[in-house]
C-alpha cells in the first residue's frame, strides 16, 4: 500500500457519549470534573475524570465542545449509568445531562493518509494535538499527529463505514493504549485516583480550579507524595481483561496491580495499561498476569507525554 495515501479506520463501538446542553452546561461540568471546562475553547478538546468524594474515578472522558454545549465519550458500558449519576448533581442548574451514545456514531482514523481521507469526506482537519473541528453537527478532533477521532450523527453511519471501511475498535483500542490513555470503564470504576493513571500528565487534572467531587484528596496526592500506585504498559503472551490482576514475586499471596485496559498484539498475546505498585514495577522479579505462577508480563515504555 501507498504510505503516502495509506489510512485505517474502525468504528469505536466500545464507547459511548453524553451530551450536556443548557446555559449554565458549561458551569454545571467545570464544578464536577478534574480538569479545567470553564476555560475550555470551543476549537479544543481535552481529557478530565469525574471522581467519587474519595478521590477514585467513577469515568473518564474527553469533554468535546459543541455548538449546543458539549459531548463527552466515555465507556459505553458506564454511559446509562454515569449519566443518571452525574445528572443527580444538577439540581436547579439550567442544564440537562442524557446519555446520547445512540446519537452519534464515533470512528477513529489514523495512519499517514488520514487527513486525506478526511478531506475527501468533506470533514474539516484540524490543524493541532487536541485542536477540534467541527462540520455542522459533526466533529473532527486530533488526538495524535496522524490520528483522529470522528464523532457524527448515527444517520451518517453508513456512508463514513462505506467510505472509511472498519478495522475493528480493538486496533484502536491498542492505538490509545500504545499513548498512554486510560480509558475507565465498569471493570475499573472505583479503584484509582486520577494521578494513578496518569491523568495529570494527560492535562486531566487542573490543581488550580476550585472545588469538585474528591478534589482535596486529589490534591493532597499531588502534593504529599502520597501515590504508591502508577500506571504501567506491558505485553503478554496470554488475553487480559480490564479488572485482571497481576502479581509479583515478592508479593505471591495478593495482587500488586490490576489491568486497566488491554488489547490483541499483532504478534499474539495483548498489549495492556495497567496500574501497579511502584514498589512492584521496581523490583527485579516479573509481574505476571492472573496469578503468582501466571504469564510473565514484558514492560513496554510508556510516551513521555503519558
Amino acid at each position: 500500500m501507498d504510505t503516502k495515501v495509506s489510512h485505517a479506520a474502525a468504528e469505536l463501538k466500545r464507547l459511548g457519549m453524553l451530551s450536556c446542553t443548557g446555559d449554565e452546561a458549561r458551569a454545571f461540568l467545570h464544578a464536577q470534573l478534574t480538569s479545567d471546562v470553564a476555560g475550555l475553547a470551543a476549537d479544543r478538546a481535552r481529557h478530565a475524570g469525574w471522581c467519587s468524594a474519595k478521590g477514585r474515578l467513577q469515568a473518564s472522558f474527553l469533554v468535546l465542545p459543541h455548538a449546543q454545549g458539549f459531548l463527552l465519550q466515555v465507556a459505553r458500558d458506564i454511559a446509562p449509568a454515569v449519566a443518571r449519576r452525574l445528572g443527580m448533581y444538577i439540581l436547579r442548574a439550567k442544564a440537562k445531562l442524557a446519555d446520547a451514545s445512540d446519537a452519534w456514531v464515533q470512528m477513529g482514523l489514523w495512519g499517514a493518509g488520514a487527513a486525506q481521507r478526511l478531506a475527501a469526506l468533506g470533514l474539516p482537519v484540524p490543524s493541532g494535538e487536541f485542536a477540534v473541528a467541527h462540520a455542522g453537527d459533526a466533529v473532527v478532533v486530533r488526538v495524535a499527529p496522524l490520528r483522529f477521532l470522528l464523532a457524527l450523527p448515527a444517520a451518517q453511519r453508513t456512508r463514513v463505514l462505506d467510505a472509511l471501511g472498519d478495522a475493528g475498535d480493538e486496533a484502536w483500542a491498542l492505538e490509545e493504549i500504545r499513548a498512554g490513555r486510560a480509558l475507565i470503564a465498569q471493570a475499573t470504576q472505583d479503584l484509582f485516583v486520577p494521578q494513578m493513571v496518569n491523568f495529570e500528565r494527560l492535562g486531566g487534572i487542573d490543581f488550580k480550579k476550585g472545588c469538585y467531587p474528591g478534589q482535596e484528596i486529589v490534591a493532597r496526592t499531588q502534593y504529599r507524595g502520597v501515590l504508591k500506585r502508577r500506571m504501567a504498559r506491558a505485553r503478554v503472551a496470554a488475553a487480559a481483561a480490564p479488572g485482571d490482576e497481576l502479581y509479583a514475586a515478592e508479593l505471591p499471596g495478593q495482587a500488586s496491580g490490576t489491568v486497566v485496559n488491554a488489547a490483541p498484539a499483532p504478534e499474539g498475546g495483548s498489549e495492556m495499561l495497567a496500574v501497579v505498585q511502584i514498589s512492584a514495577l521496581e523490583a527485579s522479579g516479573a509481574l505476571r498476569l492472573g496469578a503468582a505462577d501466571g504469564p510473565p508480563l514484558e514492560l513496554l515504555p510508556l510516551p513521555d507525554a503519558a
